[in-house]
């Protein structure tokens, strides 16, 4: 088995979309649906880009799907060729992980259509084709190419006023309509043939007809190339585009080709999980390596990863806690450069979840839910609409889900404890875990007749349970960022003896600092080795149904779970990790004998409806010696992004696409599950628990500064 690719055989109309999420190609600043060349809007043909978003009326804001350059329709002897439309007899579709290439071989009658694509690697701005097209017989050709207009859109329309420029690069530039964001798009093509060319400008972009008259005997070769630029990168979009445009196009598809490949490798050179033992689930490992490597923004020092990636427009292309929780871990022990792009995605928009807080009348920092540029919070009120009535579901993730700005005042602790690298702390991260803390202390109850802090009315990761008091995940993500708070005038101090002082006074964050210090041991939960850990207060008196049970009792597969009238809602039935979630968080605080009282708990009554729960529950598993139960939730994780699995409907919303948060989570199952990796006060440490089906793996890490590569073993493992 080859486990650096996937092919799919055979051509199958309702698998249109899940091969647009499969078969994406990206580089962090945009993704490329994986589609047909000749396919358009309908079939969800689209280029996502990273950081640009607009509201269309009231619909919900979204990120901007840019014009399609790379649009290639093929006519022979008058009819149009397309992909299931016309009849064929033959075809597939492959996307290669190790060199970032999507390819297609399509055999119709009038013709043998190869081509392959890439978004480039080396520069974030270019993307290419190559066609390669050959005849059984002489016939007449015709290629419709250029800047196709006509974009698919969730909530769109979102470009405005068209520009086109005709010449042997072709431009197309709009605006988006909100912020009158300027996007443009070029193109140009060169053929290996003769041919004929004229150029038109119609109501759906700019197009090229390219005619020639082919022959049995020759095989037409066509490049294109393309450059997107926007507003947000330089003040004349058009401009940049053009001058990127003529250069690669000078330096030809080759070259082009031969620098995204090597950037692909020195990726895998730091990144690489070699499995040995199972092809299948090595396949998957690398699939999941490659799709969360395709969304990571190496291109800029402060962006971050959108929960559905650059497959599209789901929701509504904001970032969650998945960044920190899932991604950033593999970043932090892979490119530390790159997990500081994301951990300073958050530095840059803390002003947003301070007037998030304000807007609640709190105090500190309380980061958005669905954050999309400048912290803005994308969550509405509304998150759901109910299948029965088609009525919006009033939720409570944007108000309640409070934890998030403790996951990232975690990540970023745990940016300092994997690198030994303070300087982070010096570029405002310091003052983002102390207003964290800040809003922590405004958001808690201090219950007088107990002696008690609490976190009242909020929603833990499992989103089944809205308003609840005291989900033990918040509560100890609250009292963790807490700690660290009070921890940073010594670690801030090695470097610089006076910044922490700087720091509190700027702030004004002395009477904050002694509240925190009394309410820390009144907020942090206290674990009973001998009980099973309630994940929040009055969970045990709820329904103690099995997920049989509450799966027989929907009336429509795409109904809701969660709210106040849900399934689950009433019972123990839960969405995803939670007490397991934080088990696997905090390790050290828990024994491997409590970790698997709760696991067995927790896991029957866990519907894993998130992509997020499998990973969680694999890492604890493998705590408690039983990597074999790991394994289930490790090809769960891994495989999502080749089967097309994960939940599509929240409802009758559209949430489909792919899914980083798992392909961040089969690494830490491998890494840090079965390798049992650690990092501790700048010491590497492996405690393998390796399932059955595995042999070895070898990896490598960066901690401390020092490059590490790390073999395990059955029997043993060497730490280099």
């Amino acid at each position: 088995m080859d486990i650096w690719s996937f092919k799919k055989e055979g051509f199958i109309a309702d698998d249109i979309v899940k091969n647009g999420n499969i078969f994406l190609t990206g580089n962090g600043y945009m993704g490329y649906r994986g589609t047909m060349d000749e396919w358009g809007r309908h079939e969800m043909a689209a280029v996502n880009l990273a950081g640009v978003y607009d509201q269309n009326g009231d619909n919900w804001r979204e990120p901007v799907n840019a014009p399609n350059a790379l649009f290639a329709q093929i006519s022979v002897n008058g009819e149009i060729i397309t992909l299931g439309k016309t009849g064929h007899q033959k075809h597939s579709q492959t996307v290669n992980f190790q060199k970032g290439l999507h390819i297609r071989d399509s055999v119709f009658e009038a013709v043998h259509i190869k081509s392959e694509r890439f978004i480039s690697m080396a520069e974030p701005h270019l993307l290419a084709s190559c066609l390669t097209l050959s005849f059984d017989k002489d016939c007449e050709v015709e290629l419709l190419t250029g800047i196709v207009t006509d974009i698919w859109d969730i909530n769109g329309p979102h470009l405005f006023d068209y520009e086109y420029e005709k010449g042997d690069i072709i431009r197309a530039q709009a605006i988006t309509g909100e912020k009158k964001i300027p996007v443009a798009v070029t193109q140009s093509v060169t053929c290996d043939f003769p041919h004929n060319e004229k150029q038109e400008v119609i109501n759906y972009g700019i197009y090229r007809r390219i005619d020639f008259n082919a022959d049995s005997e020759t095989v037409y070769k066509i490049n294109i190339i393309s450059t997107v630029y926007t507003g947000l990168d330089t003040a004349d979009p058009g401009e940049a585009a053009m001058s990127l445009c003529k250069i690669a196009t000078a330096d030809g598809y080759g070259k082009n080709l031969e620098a995204h490949v090597e950037a692909w490798a020195e990726i895998w050179k730091n990144s690489e999980v070699r499995l040995e033992g199972d092809d299948e689930a090595a396949r998957a490992l690398n699939a999941s390596l490659y799709h969360l490597h395709s969304i990571s923004p190496r291109h800029s020092k402060a962006s971050s990863i959108p929960a559905r990636g650059l497959s599209g427009q789901t929701y509504k292309g904001a970032i969650f806690w998945d960044t920190e929780i899932f991604l950033f871990p593999v970043f932090a022990h892979t490119e530390p450069e790159l997990a500081k792009t994301l951990l300073r995605y958050r530095i840059e928009t803390l002003p947003g979840a301070l007037a998030k807080a304000a807007e609640y009348g709190y105090r500190g920092a309380f980061y958005a839910w669905e954050s999309q540029e400048g912290g803005v919070e994308g969550c509405t009120n509304f998150n759901v609409v109910d299948v029965f009535t088609g009525r919006p579901v009033r939720t409570y993730f944007r108000d309640k889900q409070i934890h998030i700005s403790g996951d990232i005042a975690y990540a970023m602790w745990r940016y300092y404890e994997i690198t030994g690298d303070t300087s982070l702390f010096f570029e405002d991260a310091a003052e983002v875990i102390l207003q964290c803390a800040r809003f922590f202390l405004s958001r808690s109850h201090s219950r007088l007749d107990m002696d008690k802090v609490e976190l009242l009315d909020v929603i833990g990761p499992d989103e089944y349970h809205e308003r609840v008091n005291n989900n033990v995940f918040t509560n100890q993500i609250a009292a963790h960022c807490f700690a660290c708070a009070l921890e940073l005038k010594d670690v801030l101090s090695q470097a610089d003896p006076n910044f922490f002082d700087y720091l509190i006074t700027k702030l004004e964050f002395e009477n904050d600092l002694e509240l925190i210090k009394a309410a820390l041991p009144k907020l942090r939960p206290v674990f009973d080795e001998t009980k099973i850990i309630e994940q929040f207060d009055g969970y045990f008196g709820l329904e103690d149904c099995s997920l049989e049970d509450v799966r027989g009792r929907l009336l429509d597969e795409r109904e809701y779970w969660g709210c106040n009238h849900g399934v689950a809602a009433t019972t123990q039935i839960i969405k995803q990790a939670d007490v397991v979630a934080m088990m696997a968080l905090f390790p050290s605080l828990f024994s491997d004998k409590q970790v698997e009282l709760n696991w067995n708990y927790y896991e029957p009554r866990t519907e894993h409806g998130s992509s997020l729960s499998a990973c969680m529950h694999a890492l604890t598993a493998c705590r408690f010696g039983r990597p074999d139960l790991a394994w289930e939730h490790f090809i769960k994780s891994a495989t999502i992004d080749l089967t097309g699995g994960g939940k599509h409907w929240a409802g009758k919303i559209y949430i489909g696409g792919t899914h980083p948060a798992a392909n961040g989570g089969a690494w830490l199952i491998a890494v840090l599950g079965f390798a049992g990796l650690s990092v501790k006060n700048g010491e590497v440490t492996v405690s393998p628990r390796l399932p059955p089906q595995i042999t070895s793996l070898r990896f490598p890490v960066i901690a401390n500064g020092k490059k590490y590569r790390i073999t395990v073993t059955r029997d043993d493992f060497e730490i280099l």
